[in-house]
Order: structure tokens, then C-alpha cells, then sequence
């Protein structure tokens, strides 16, 4: 693999991550766990149908290109899971988006958190690396340290540490580290984090931080940067912050305003930030991290993910020229504003309508940023 040249991440025009998940790779997962096909079957057809991914993915104009996490379940507890300490269980109850119950799934801590050098996320990024074509550069996505936070509404349930933050980060922030040097090793140059828990702590509050979730923001904030400031210098971080993305769902709502100051701190290369409609409120808060001396790109997610109606490309560059007068267009992108199916059940839409809102980010960034 070879980074395109002369190309900055997160580019112009990006994504997040997720794709829908093919016909074809549901039927045989579905067939795999009525062990009606096997282990080696199923990893046939994901390996085909990422082909085909990337193959779309690069035909699109697309720069960075992901697996389309097509080998998980779900966003964040696969990885999890992966870790040497935490173990995905099945819990009584679903998550509550919106009202609605998700299918169920969390991870209970029972073990010291340790890296795992056998972790299957190693594997499958290699395979995508080894696919892309020359130039093109093979996009990683983990969740973030903080969506690891025990937390029963997120139901990360903690067995071992017994409420001590500080041994529990010391040990997290040591597995993160030694994970992330793990896919650099193995030719990863771009990682994103997925973050949840900024939206939701933004949520739960008004106006400013709860006063409760200080530590935890904190203890994020640490995580990050220890993260950040340990990982070699043409290794690209950056950071996606959602607010649920579950069957065209969403959990949580409030502006950023809450959380911008710590968000500003972070040591990161760039933001991905979901815009995609009112419960993320006004971009006043990106002057904060414009302001922070520090040399990050902002991904503005202005085109949704839950719906298939496309967006006005008129009404994109008019939302990105607003987003402007709080950070200098020179430091905007754009992208959809989460993936498109975060877990394997995905969003209302079509693999077509999937693809047309790529399209629309691109021909619309192109126009945008000209060189």
C-alpha cells in the first residue's frame, strides 16, 4: 500500500466507515451461524464482497477506502470483544434508540484490559490493505477508549477493577497503545476512533457539561491523548463522534457546545462531526477547536446516513460556507455523517442510494476545495 501523494487526512471528500452489508454476505452469515456453511466459507465471501467494495469505493474517487466493516456484527463490541480481559455477552435488554429496542449485546470486563496480539482486526486489516490499489490508502476504524467506560446504559459492565478509573485507564491506555502500534506495524497510516460518548455526555447536559460526567470527560480526554502522543508521527488519528446510528435510529440529541472545550483539547489530526440535522445543533463550537493552535481538519457530516433522500448540493455549500465563519474553509471536509450500517442490520436505504450519497460528497467537495 502506498498513501496517495500529496493528499492530507481526513481528505476533502472522506467517510466514516460502515457500508451496507450485501445480500450475499447476509445469506452466508446467516448460513454460518446455522452452521450450515463453514468459518473458511464465510471468510470466502466476506473477502469477495470487500473486493467489490473497494472496487466501488475507488470508482467513486474516493482516496481512503475501508473494509466496510463488513466482517462485524457491530461497530464496537467486535473489537472490544478482541481484547484481552473484556468478553461480549448477551444481556437481558437491547439498547433504547429513539424509543426503539436494538438487538442485544454488551461486554463485561472480567480480566485485567490487556492488548491481544491475536486479535482478529489485525487479520482483517491486512486483507484490505493488500487489496487496495497503488495510491489509495486502506482506512482503519476501532471505537474509541472512552466507549470501553463501564456503563450500564451502555451495558459495559465492569467485573474486575471495581470502580478504580485510574488502574482501569492505566491499563486501557496501555492496550490502546500497544493495539495501535500493532496495526502501524502491519501498514496502517490512517485509524479513526469511534466515539459515542462525547454525543451522548453532550446530551445529557445543557449548555455546559454535567457536572458529573467531568471525570469521565476527563479520563477521555487523557485516554485520547496518551493514545495520540504515543503513535508515530505518519500515522493519521482521528475521531468520529456519533450519537446512535442503529436501523436508520438515533439515541442521543444536543448540540456539542457542552463538551467543546474538552473536544478542543484532544491531540488528534482530525474531527468527524455529525451535522446532519438539528440534534446537533449550531457550529459555533468548532471556533473553539479552530482556535486551539493546533492543526486539525474538521469533517463536517452534512449528509445523512438514516435516509436515502439526497441532499441539495446547493444547500451542502451553503451549510459549509455557515460552518466557515467559526473555522477557516481551509481547515473543512466533508463527509456522510456516520456509516451506513454501524451494525450488520444497516439503514433504510439501498446499496444505489448508498452510493449516490458518496457520490453527492464528492462531486460536492471537489467543488468546494477546487485544489
Amino acid at each position: 500500500m502506498t498513501v496517495a501523494a500529496k493528499i492530507k487526512y481526513p481528505n476533502r471528500y472522506d467517510i466514516v466507515g460502515s457500508f451496507l452489508r450485501p445480500e450475499k454476505l447476509k445469506r452466508a452469515r446467516d448460513a454460518y451461524h446455522a452452521h450450515q456453511i463453514s468459518r473458511d466459507a464465510l471468510t470466502q465471501v466476506e473477502n469477495s464482497e470487500i473486493n467489490r467494495l473497494v472496487k466501488k469505493e475507488v470508482e467513486l474517487g474516493l482516496t481512503d477506502v475501508t473494509s466496510g466493516e463488513f466482517r462485524r456484527s457491530w461497530w464496537h463490541l467486535d473489537f472490544l470483544d478482541g481484547l484481552s480481559g473484556a468478553h461480549f455477552f448477551t444481556p437481558d435488554h437491547g439498547f433504547i434508540f429513539n424509543g426503539q429496542e436494538t438487538r442485544r449485546g454488551g461486554i463485561k470486563i472480567t480480566n485485567k484490559i490487556a492488548y491481544n496480539p491475536n486479535h482478529p482486526f489485525f487479520d482483517d486489516f491486512a486483507y484490505l490493505n493488500g487489496v487496495v490499489p497503488e495510491g489509495i490508502t486502506a482506512k482503519q476504524t476501532i471505537p474509541s477508549p472512552s466507549v470501553l467506560f463501564p456503563n450500564k446504559d451502555a451495558e459495559i459492565y465492569d467485573d474486575y477493577y471495581k470502580n478504580d478509573l485510574n488502574a482501569f485507564l492505566e491499563d486501557e491506555i496501555k492496550a490502546y497503545q500497544q493495539t495501535v502500534r500493532h496495526f502501524y506495524d502491519i501498514g496502517c497510516r490512517y485509524l479513526q476512533i469511534d466515539d459515542t460518548s462525547w454525543g451522548m455526555w453532550a446530551s445529557f447536559s445543557k449548555g455546559t457539561i454535567n457536572p458529573d460526567l467531568k471525570p469521565l470527560c476527563e479520563a477521555a480526554v487523557k485516554a485520547i491523548n496518551a493514545i495520540a502522543d504515543n503513535k508515530p508521527d505518519d500515522l493519521v488519528l482521528t475521531m468520529h463522534i456519533c450519537r446512535g446510528n442503529y436501523d436508520s435510529n438515533w439515541a442521543g440529541a444536543g448540540a456539542y457546545d457542552p463538551v467543546a472545550d474538552y473536544l478542543a483539547q484532544l491531540h488528534i489530526d482530525g474531527y468527524f462531526l455529525e451535522y446532519d440535522d438539528e440534534r446537533s445543533g449550531g457550529f459555533e463550537p468548532l471556533k473553539k477547536i479552530a482556535e486551539n493552535g493546533r492543526d486539525q481538519r474538521i469533517v463536517l457530516g452534512l449528509v445523512t446516513t438514516k435516509k436515502p433522500e439526497l441532499e441539495s448540493q446547493s444547500d451542502l455549500k451553503r451549510r459549509i460556507k455557515l460552518a466557515s465563519q467559526f473555522a477557516p474553509l481551509e481547515d473543512l471536509c466533508l463527509s456522510p455523517q456516520c456509516g451506513f450500517a454501524s451494525t450488520e442490520e444497516g439503514n433504510h436505504l439501498t446499496e444505489n442510494e448508498q452510493w449516490q450519497k458518496i457520490k453527492l460528497v464528492v462531486d460536492t467537495a471537489k467543488q468546494v476545495w477546487p485544489h
